[in-house]
């Protein structure tokens, strides 16, 4: 095999992929990235069931399944189901986001692999959880923002219900199963067996909302929206420039006073209103008015600078391509090279996390649909004559 892992940190680990749209291959991406050897598996071109999750060549999809390899596989069909079956002995993980039922329809779950392979990672997200009352219902990143609670407190006050701009709960579910197989692979160093990892939208969208959460679970305070505002920590927030908008954060008497000093307004600190952050938070729309009086009188580069220079937290308010504009940006590397034989040089978003002796590479684009398929057959020990039979049956 000519494959070069992206990474060293887990080039030892042999990863199926049989995730689609976004939650599974969030998953996924994360071991491929660290160099995990991630074959993804999809239906044969003409076989009902295929690739869900966009155009091939678009961005997402690009995106999304970067350092992989991609075979094709029917598994409505049993000699695809024994192909799988044969690639499970050797795996150390299988990834799938189906609706619950499908992997047991299948002959593809757990409970029936785990005899092939006692060491086997089965990582599963769904979209509500594996079993309960709503395990079949069909679950989507905007329906679990909602149910999560998110969609509650996002937007400007009274506006109603908001939709954050990214699939949270998708990237969400996406990253903490990928740390939950992470945790299954290292505690199978100590006993030697796999098990199975699993992680919902509805479960990774209610753990990001943190604080909020526990803001009722502790306190029993039902947040509302807060637009731009920090919920709790004022002044913090987006405030008018002369030729545009800037966040600001100044939470805490010693950094309200550096503001205070930077904006060459005493007054605001000595007015009763603001005199602690609680009553900064009670007040806060006479205080971000007040401020905002000022900070119109300035650039956002101008404020940018005197607030860095006076220790007070704060940046500008990017479009996408100013993002990756940005000379710290630019020099963290966030945007990642990489070749694709059907696009060209094209560049995606690198990871964010830097390790210093087995760091992470964008190796690979995404491959075109079952280019690896002989070579994977060949591994398992399939002739040509054989890989060509399961072509005209399409099975692969």
């Amino acid at each position: 095999m000519s494959r070069l892992p992206a990474s060293q940190a887990l080039a030892r680990f042999k990863v199926l992929d049989l995730t689609r749209v976004r939650a599974g291959p969030t998953c996924v991406r994360q071991l491929a990235d660290w160099g995990a050897d991630v074959i993804k598996i999809e239906m044969p071109d003409g076989v009902e069931g295929g690739e869900m999750g966009g155009p091939r060549h678009g961005p997402d999809f690009q995106n999304l399944h970067r350092n992989k390899r991609s075979m094709t596989l029917n598994l409505k069909e049993p000699d695809g189901v024994g192909i799988f079956r044969a690639l499970v002995k050797s795996a150390d993980v299988v990834v799938e986001n189906y609706r619950p039922d499908v992997k047991f329809r299948l002959g593809i779950d757990y409970e029936t692999l785990k005899p092939l392979n006692p060491r086997l990672v089965y990582g599963s997200i769904s979209g509500f959880g594996q079993d309960g009352p709503y395990r079949e219902n069909p679950g989507f990143d905007q329906i679990a923002q909602g149910m999560g609670g998110l969609m509650s407190i996002t937007g400007l006050p009274g506006q109603g219900p908001v939709r954050v701009g990214i699939p949270v709960a998708d990237l969400g579910a996406g990253i903490f199963c990928a740390m939950g197989i992470l945790v299954a692979l290292l505690e199978r160093e100590v006993s030697g067996e796999g098990q199975w990892v699993q992680s919902s939208l509805l479960q990774a969208q209610i753990s990001l909302l943190d604080f909020q959460a526990a803001r009722w679970l502790i306190a029993k305070e039902v947040p509302g929206q807060a637009g731009n505002d920090h919920p709790t920590s004022i002044p913090t927030g987006v405030f008018p420039t002369g030729d545009g908008h800037i966040n600001i954060a100044a939470a805490g008497q010693h950094i309200f006073r550096r503001l205070c000093e930077a904006l060459h307004a005493p007054q605001l600190l000595t007015d009763p209103d603001y005199a602690t952050d609680a009553l900064r938070s009670k007040n806060r729309v006479g205080l971000n008015a007040a401020i905002g009086a000022i900070t119109r009188h300035k650039s956002s580069r101008e404020w940018i600078d005197v607030l860095n220079r006076a220790g007070v937290p704060c940046g500008p308010i990017y479009r996408m391509d100013e993002v990756f504009a940005d000379p710290q940006v630019r020099h963290l590397g966030m945007a990642a090279k990489v070749h694709s034989g059907r696009l060209g040089d094209i560049e995606v978003v690198d990871q964010p996390v830097d390790l210093s002796r087995t760091p992470s590479t964008i190796r690979s684009a995404t491959p075109e649909k079952g280019e690896h398929t002989g070579e994977v057959l060949r591994e398992l020990g399939y002739t040509e004559g054989d890989i060509a039979g399961l072509r005209q049956r399409r099975i692969v």
